[in-house]
């Protein structure tokens, strides 16, 4: 008998290929790709090709990621909070060199 993925915490995106199961680390993890992507410091996956940069967009979701943290302080794992804290340091250092 073959297990479902889905049934399993995955799910199968376009092309049958196996998603990861969402956590919270995955979570913040896509928001702090798309801020990346936002910024146009990494390519869009389907395309290969960067965008230019939207700064409001990638500042709201940058201030995305630090609702999380505010609205989760006090309940995350300490890997999940060193996790949070370092993308939003990172994100922080590339939106200003934005400007530079």
């Amino acid at each position: 008998m073959v297990a479902d993925p889905e049934a399993e915490g995955g799910a199968k995106g376009s092309k049958g290929a196996e998603l990861p199961a969402i956590d919270f680390s995955t979570f913040v993890l896509s928001l702090s790709t798309t801020a990346l992507y936002q910024m146009g410091l990494i390519a869009d996956p389907q395309t290969k090709e960067k965008t230019a940069p939207s700064r409001a967009i990638a500042q709201q979701t940058i201030d995305t990621i630090e609702l999380l943290r505010e609205k989760t302080r006090g309940n995350l794992e300490p890997d999940e909070e060193k996790l949070i804290d370092s993308l939003l340091y990172e994100l922080r250092l590339h939106f200003v060199e934005l400007d530079a």
